[in-house]
């Protein structure tokens, strides 16, 4: 017998019900039940997609992660400055969270909920993500606009670590003010941290 294929949409469907009903009550009062029913599909079939409530907060993370990742190096594949790439980074991380509340709080608050073999996922989903931010780091030393001695694993956690909190405080109040608007104070800090 031919395995059937899965349907995408309702891949998507499940994947976008998770974001709002997660964003919004939090992973630990997120029962599959409600994300089927915000989905609408069965309860089951959410089982055919995904192998538990844990798998799908990982795909969250991993599409909502590889979605910026494609479209940063897309962007990066017409830019030589870099730091006009570390200014892409940062805008497509922050207008990627800026348009979805609800994913921006799953990513933001929800994740860091997750248990250490979760952490080791998360980690693996990240990885390719801390390479933009190493390869940003080195094009910049290269070209000596940043400065030579700097440390690539402090300078990425900085970079990281600023966006990220910069985002989770912005959850944390309610997404009351414009993210965007933050891009250009986030990126003048970081660049002048490793100028020359």
């Amino acid at each position: 017998m031919i395995a059937q294929k899965k349907d995408p949409d309702k891949y998507e469907a499940i994947l976008a019900a998770a974001i709002n009903v997660i964003g919004q009550a939090g992973y630990h009062n997120a029962p599959i039940s409600r994300i089927a029913r915000e989905a609408g599909v069965a309860d089951g079939t959410v089982y055919l997609y995904f192998k538990n409530k844990e798998d799908v907060l990982i795909s969250i993370l991993s599409e909502a992660i590889g979605r910026i990742r494609t479209e940063i190096e897309a962007r990066f594949q017409t830019e030589t400055d870099p730091i006009r790439k570390l200014h892409h980074l940062v805008t497509v991380y922050f207008e990627g969270l800026a348009h979805n509340k609800s994913l921006a709080a799953v990513t933001q608050i929800h994740l860091r909920q997750a248990d250490q073999a979760m952490r080791r996922q998360i980690g693996d989903i990240i990885r390719p993500y801390y390479q933009l931010i190493d390869h940003i780091i080195q094009d910049g030393i290269d070209k000596g606009i940043f400065r030579p001695t700097i440390d690539h694993r402090i300078a990425r956690r900085m970079i990281f670590g600023t966006m990220d909190e910069t985002i989770t405080a912005w959850v944390l109040t309610g997404a009351k003010y414009d993210l965007q608007g933050l891009i250009e104070p986030v990126v003048d800090l970081l660049v002048h941290a490793m100028k020359k």
